[in-house]
């Protein structure tokens, strides 16, 4: 049966600016509001949405650049719209900003797809997996330690995380104590520690030797993720049990493949969000299955649940406190943790979510 083309007549694009509930902290930044990129994308009578998180200026160069680009397109010609997008910035620059831009583009583009066939996201990926595991993450160096004990053991009490994530690396004198209260908190729960690049090779080396003793299983970007080498020699040289993590930095796939080149990490992350949507978390996967190595999806679980369960290799989803937060407040049929897990609900097309456009007003940026 053939298809009429689905023509893109509309493509915007617009940003939120949503407070955090409190201070927010990691080893290299500090924040008390996050900015939303949203992006809608309508072709014949559907509209698809998807969200990054960046700079309001991601939002202006969607109505700027890609709505006349892509209006007029087939909204089913995902890989050439993509394609049509990354050529529209070269003399922008395909990284950073426009990378983030694209990314809420691609995914509103898969969205609208599937709402088009009235099936589920999942669907129409091919699903692997009826589910995917998350692991609840925070424990912000802001937080006082009553606050990380508390925050991270719900986690694991509440939503049935097997895994928990802290940031470290403000203030590496206190940060040993500050797991041991996280250790102390979660039992026997997978403990992971995030330093988001704050320390140098060797405070992180000695770090991870402290930290091992306490059962810490992740050491996510101890160094840099642009010091391959850095990152490497903590994979060779990290207590057995360890695994490094990093990638969620990665805007293109060069970035991704020059890190498994390098043998940097033994987990591959990637952020739908950051590396030109679905399309391009995809082709991070394909990377990941070839070098062997699993794959877990940075924050934003809602826009991450459906591509998760159908990529290959893909152990979890980061249940960021924040993001999580601005999703079940944004959007109706954001993911609910069951057993450590969330699901696709198979009833909704799409990647399931409907935008709550009047709660999200007083938001505009």
């Amino acid at each position: 049966m053939q298809h009429a083309l689905a023509v893109i007549d509309r493509v915007e694009g617009w940003a939120l600016r949503v407070p955090t509930d409190a201070l927010e902290a990691d080893g290299t930044f500090a924040w008390d509001r996050t900015t939303l990129v949203m992006a809608e994308v309508r072709a014949a009578g559907a509209t698809g949405i998807g969200y990054s998180y960046a700079g309001a200026a991601a939002g202006q160069l969607i109505n700027a650049v890609f709505a006349k680009t892509l209006v007029g397109d087939d909204a089913f010609a995902i890989p050439r719209l993509w394609d049509a997008m990354v050529s529209a910035v070269r003399n922008l620059g395909w990284r950073g900003l426009c990378a983030n831009a694209i990314s809420a583009v691609d995914v509103a583009l898969w969205d609208l797809k599937a709402k088009l066939l009235q099936r589920p996201l999942v669907q129409l990926l091919g699903a692997a997996r009826a589910s995917v595991p998350i692991y609840g993450s925070g424990g912000f160096t802001s937080y006082s330690r009553e606050r990380l004990a508390e925050q991270l053991a719900r986690w694991v009490e509440q939503d049935g995380c097997r895994w928990v994530k802290m940031k470290v690396g403000t203030d590496p004198a206190r940060d040993t104590e500050r797991v041991e209260t996280a250790r102390a908190a979660v039992g026997t729960a997978g403990l992971f520690v995030d330093a988001n690049g704050a320390f140098a090779r060797k405070e992180a080396l000695a770090f991870a030797e402290r930290i091992a003793e306490l059962g810490v299983s992740w050491f996510e970007e101890p160094v840099s993720s642009d010091d391959l080498e850095g990152l490497r020699l903590m994979r060779d040289r990290a207590p057995a049990g360890m695994e490094i993590a990093a990638g969620e930095y990665g805007y293109e796939p060069f970035y991704f493949r020059r890190m498994l080149e390098a043998g940097a990490v033994d987990v591959l992350q990637a952020d739908a969000t950051r590396c030109c949507g679905i399309t391009g978390f995809l082709r991070a996967a394909a990377l990941a299955d070839a070098y062997a190595l699993p794959l877990s999806a940075h924050t934003a679980p809602a826009v991450h649940l459906h591509v998760c369960c159908a990529a290959p290799r893909v152990r979890h989803v980061e249940w960021f406190h924040d993001l999580v937060r601005i999703e079940h407040m944004l959007f109706d049929g954001a993911p609910v943790p069951a057993h450590g897990a969330i699901a696709p609900d198979l009833s909704r097309p799409g990647l399931g979510l409907e935008f709550k456009r009047s709660d999200a007003a007083r938001f505009a940026a």
